[in-house]
């Protein structure tokens, strides 16, 4: 089974430990690295190819939801601005990136795209450090879901 859809599956099940909360159009989760602290993405469910291959309800609101991702995690993080990326060449499945990008990267990384940091070195997300962080992300997507 393609990797998004075994996280999805996870989260279905209430396995996935990076699960934020269930939005209208699938998972947001954290990143299974930290390199930048609120790393997160958000899931399709039901799992499709692209972004192409949902109806114009159905793209409207995964994308309506990816931005409620970046609002909350930026109000979470403090971060100077929101990056999202739909890419889907190593893993066809949709899914979309959410980094927080912060005034206090080094120089050499602030202006590159984040796929130049060291993900094989970066932070691993453990509930102990990241737990806080996930849970007030949570909060504020509900918060923002009965406006």
């Amino acid at each position: 089974m393609p990797l998004i859809s075994q996280r999805v599956e996870l989260a279905r099940n209430g396995t996935n430990d990076k699960v934020i909360c269930r939005m209208v159009s699938g998972w947001a989760v954290m990143g299974d690295v930290q390199f930048l602290p609120g790393y997160c993405l958000l899931l399709p469910d039901p799992v499709v190819p692209s972004l192409n291959d949902l109806d114009t309800e159905a793209r409207a609101t995964y994308l309506l939801d990816m931005a409620r991702m970046g609002d909350a995690v930026m109000q979470a993080t403090g971060a100077l601005r929101m990056n999202y990326e739909i890419l889907g060449n190593s893993e066809p499945e949709l899914h979309c990136h959410i980094f927080p990008r912060y005034a206090s990267e080094p120089e050499e990384n602030r202006k590159m795209p984040v796929w130049f940091y060291d993900w094989k070195n970066a932070v691993a997300y453990s509930e102990e450090t990241h737990g806080e962080l996930r849970r007030k992300i949570a909060q504020l997507l509900e918060a923002s879901s009965s406006v």
